[in-house]
């Protein structure tokens, strides 16, 4: 009957609804990845060259080598959840548990400077190496976790929303707590030569030695430990809370008689996806765009603008605008649809990044880009993650007898997006050093300072721009979206029905 079936789909969309509670512990779980690699991507660099004391070229093999260590682990660990078995926690749970205790013990050790003369290069690079496929294990089952604790596409998009706004506020909690616990003992900038052989030689000598007594190598070194402890008893503390306060479910449309088929025929299948494929290359460019800017804006603000003193402040506001503005992009998505969400959200950073550049140096300006840019930032955190599981339902509707490829869809996205930092870092770091970027300096000579605005403007505004035309070839809009999720529940209802049906059949066998 009509209205015993409404019921009972009410009843079941009912149970389908995750608590305020579940979401915030499942929205906890992002914080781990953010907290640490906002950590390791301010900081590692700047640790190696003063603090570890290597010499840049190795210090830069080390970077570069774990950003392509990403390449080889995230499909691979891709790999070995599609092949993992469902046990009493799940299938991606158990994942991330077991990864935590490791991944933490790794990640201490890459901020420990060990006592020998020969092997420190190889202590890092293995350390990291190390903590970048631990937390890939962790990562990427957890981003393929969005489409295992509901069923309806309503609450996914929810709890994605909570995910976003923890991230965010997990990368301030990065920035801020490794900068507040290393920036007490940090060593100021050293005058160049140039300034040195202007000055009174006595004085310049003054003033060079207390930049070296401000803090001594060792107080420096402790307070990176002290940090990274800090930080690791957050990633604990986080997996516990995810673990405790999320359950994952097993997706009622798989079909018992399904044969999974293997990995490399299920990424073969996903990588021919054209929604799938369209959505990566547009965010690529954003996500690079947004990327160089975050990279260079602190050294734009302290070299081409001149506010030293004011730009953790400048980043603190960037921060604090994407985490207030996250629910906001939540409802204009649900209200206006995910595409023109993207297309307003991430656009609407160029102008402000245009004006600081055209703009003379101005305090309360920069403050206003900031403000506008966390605007943006929110959007490009939430819609990449809001608009991937609507991908993966496209995919099961196209394949309805393949599962079980969540995993791979979520690990090429966790990979580009890795890529995409490791590119923006090779860039700018190539660039800055062409320009004749000087180490520690007081201030950069006018090519720098030139390098900066292209790497902070107008690399970015291109590239955005790049990427929201790749968005006007993306195949999924709202009405598209609808209609996926109807032929889903239906697809589920066939399911469920053939269920009971062979069920009761074998009863009457018996």
């Amino acid at each position: 009957l009509p209205g015993v079936a409404n019921a009972g789909s009410r009843l079941q969309e009912s149970r389908e609804r995750l608590s305020v509670c579940s979401k915030l512990c499942y929205a906890v779980g992002g914080a781990p990845y953010q907290i640490t690699g906002c950590a390791l991507g301010f900081f590692l660099q700047i640790y190696l060259l003063d603090v570890a004391q290597l010499d840049a070229f190795y210090a830069s093999i080390i970077l570069f080598v774990g950003r392509a260590w990403d390449a080889i682990t995230d499909p691979m660990v891709g790999f070995f959840i599609s092949k993992s078995s469902w046990t009493c926690f799940g299938r991606l749970m158990p994942w991330i548990i077991f990864s935590t205790p490791f991944a933490v013990i790794s990640y201490i050790l890459i901020w420990f400077v060990p006592d020998i003369s020969r092997g420190q290069v190889m202590w890092y690079l293995i350390f990291y190496c190390i903590f970048q496929t631990l937390v890939t294990c962790f990562h990427v089952p957890y981003s393929a976790l969005t489409m295992f604790i509901s069923r309806e596409q309503s609450e996914r998009d929810s709890a994605t929303a909570y995910r976003m706004t923890v991230e965010v506020l997990g990368t301030v909690l990065g920035t801020a707590i490794q900068g507040q616990i290393v920036g007490k003992v940090d060593t100021p900038c050293i005058e160049s030569p140039l300034f040195i052989g202007m000055t009174n030689s006595s004085v310049s000598l003054e003033e060079l030695n207390m930049t070296h007594d401000t803090g001594s190598l060792t107080d420096t070194r402790n307070a990176y430990m002290i940090a990274a402890g800090v930080i690791g008893g957050l990633y604990i503390l986080c997996a516990l809370i995810l673990w405790a306060g999320v359950r994952e479910k097993r997706e009622s449309s798989e079909l018992q008689s399904d044969e999974p088929v293997s990995f490399f025929q299920g990424l073969k299948l996903v990588m021919n996806h054209g929604a799938y494929i369209k959505l990566i290359a547009g965010f690529l460019f954003t996500s690079l765009g947004f990327m160089l800017l975050e990279g260079n804006f602190a050294l734009f603000c302290t070299y081409t603008l001149g506010f030293r003193n004011e730009f953790h402040n400048i980043l603190l506001a960037i921060m604090l605008s994407a985490t207030l503005t996250i629910p906001f992009w939540q409802w204009f998505l649900t209200r206006f649809g995910k595409k023109t969400a993207v297309y307003v959200g991430i656009s609407s950073a160029i102008p402000f990044l245009i004006m600081v550049v055209v703009l003379d140096s101005n305090l309360i300006i920069t403050y206003i880009v900031a403000v506008a840019a966390g605007i943006s930032v929110a959007a490009a955190f939430l819609l990449p993650w809001s608009m991937l599981p609507d991908v993966v339902d496209d995919f099961k509707l196209q394949h309805p007898s393949s599962h079980g490829h969540e995993a791979i869809f979520f690990s090429f996205y966790v990979f580009f997006t890795k890529f995409t930092s490791g590119v923006s870092l090779g860039i700018s770091t190539l660039s800055l050093d062409f320009a004749g970027y000087q180490t520690r300096g007081c201030s950069q000579p006018s090519e720098v300072n030139f390098t900066l605005k292209m790497l902070v403007s107008a690399a970015p505004v291109v590239l955005i721009l790049l990427g929201l035309l790749l968005f006007k070839l993306y195949p999924i809009d709202e009405e598209k979206r609808r209609k996926n999720k109807k032929a889903l529940q239906d697809l589920r209802e066939e399911s469920n029905s053939s269920s009971e049906s062979d069920n009761t059949e074998l009863a009457s066998i018996v």
